[in-house]
């Protein structure tokens, strides 16, 4: 049964693509966007009244993986600190960095269900049906769905289509059914210039036939395992805040103000920066309001996180690539398609396993992420859909 809130967090929000080879370049730039509480901006301090809804990203995710260096961050975020960064880079450096001049909203899906596999072929399987490009994000806690804002008005229409119901005015929408495999009669104020697929089926041969017209192969890196952690729970670190917190002062022990590092995990963050520095292999964090941070990392970096994540780091994650910079940010049906056919081929539903499949959108790639055996099966899938692996 499909059940799920769907929220629209606050503001816009950009897409940067950073070439691997430039990753060092832009390092200073990518810290200080996750540490934005450092740029000297004297309203990013802690609420003395109430330090937990102190200076928070309400969605942030930095990613490096095999195919490129990727940001999704506040659009303030884009003008006050990359752009500038990028005014000051010489053109045939600056002009290599990709930042689409769409802006996008992030949408928080809180599953109350399905496993993470079928829910997500639920959920996005209306919005490409309704022609609406997506990127999908699966973290430890939720899951992400970033739309351009102009598709906002077919967001939604779509959303009412498959039965959700809006509450809390226009900001959430939930749905308490299952979703039917048919496509819902939503409208949109932009039309996409092809009209869009009439069923699932059809979904999946259009993105296959996408895929294999623009020559993308999946693949995996030899060597590369990941596991999904996450952050301290944010309760933990209040209740340390609070037992050195002077009763209704809002100081510290020690006399200080209380400022936006006694309210965030120093060791976590200290981690993360210490991996940022080294270019991983694979790290992909996200910061979201009402969450702990997730992170999906290179399990050869779990030394340098010691005991900051939480989570199943015994665990051996492949991640499947597919490097998608020859399709426009405008194709559909990528997330939907490609999780749907491998759902339905492996028989994942059936034997319990839907849960396993997770996705990470960048700008320019997407990956399917799955166990060490589920991987195997999967290629086996998508080999004769795509054409040779490399392994």
């Amino acid at each position: 049964m499909m059940n799920a809130q769907i929220s629209f967090l606050d503001g816009t929000y950009n897409l940067i693509h950073i070439p691997l080879d430039l990753y060092s370049t832009f390092l200073q730039p990518i810290i200080q966007v996750l540490l934005p509480q450092g740029t000297g901006d004297p309203s990013l301090t802690v609420d003395v009244e109430d330090p937990s809804a102190g200076p928070r990203h309400a969605f942030l995710n930095i990613s490096i993986t095999p195919v490129e260096c990727s940001v999704v961050c506040h659009s303030d975020w884009t003008e006050s600190i990359f752009q500038p960064y990028l005014d000051r880079l010489p053109p045939d450096v600056s002009k290599r960095i990709t930042i689409p001049n769409e802006n996008y909203l992030v949408l928080s899906v809180l599953n109350l269900g399905i496993g993470a596999g079928s829910h997500m072929i639920e959920l996005t399987s209306p919005l490409a049906l309704a022609g609406i490009p997506i990127l999908f994000i699966t973290t430890y806690y939720s899951d992400f769905i970033l739309v351009p804002e102009r598709k906002k008005n077919a967001v939604v229409q779509a959303l009412l289509a498959r039965n959700f119901v809006r509450v809390e005015e226009d900001s959430a929408y939930v749905s308490p059914t299952v979703m039917s495999h048919s496509r819902g009669h939503s409208q949109s104020s932009d039309p996409p210039s092809t009209p869009p697929p009439s069923s699932v089926d059809e979904l999946q041969k259009r993105t296959f036939d996408l895929l294999k017209k623009r020559h993308v192969v999946p693949y995996i890196c030899d060597g590369l395992s990941i596991v999904q952690c996450s952050g301290r729970d944010v309760s933990e670190l209040m209740d340390e805040y609070n037992s050195t917190r002077r009763p209704s002062s809002g100081r510290t022990g020690n006399g200080h103000r209380a400022s936006w590092l006694d309210t965030m995990d120093t060791k976590l963050y200290t981690s993360l920066v210490a991996a940022l520095a080294g270019q991983p292999r694979f790290l992909s964090i996200t910061l979201a309001t009402e969450d702990s941070p997730s992170l999906l990392l290179d399990k050869s970096l779990l030394p340098v996180f010691g005991d900051t994540v939480r989570g199943d780091t015994e665990g051996n994650l492949v991640p499947i690539f597919l490097d998608l910079a020859n399709l426009p940010l405008e194709a559909t049906g990528i997330v939907s398609g490609v999780a749907g056919k491998l759902v339905s081929e492996m028989g994942m539903v059936e034997l319990g396993v839907s849960g396993e499949l997770l996705y990470l959108s960048t700008v320019r790639a997407g990956a399917v992420i799955l166990s060490n055996e589920q991987s195997i099966k999967a290629l086996e899938v998508l080999r004769p859909l795509l054409g040779t692996c490399k392994v």
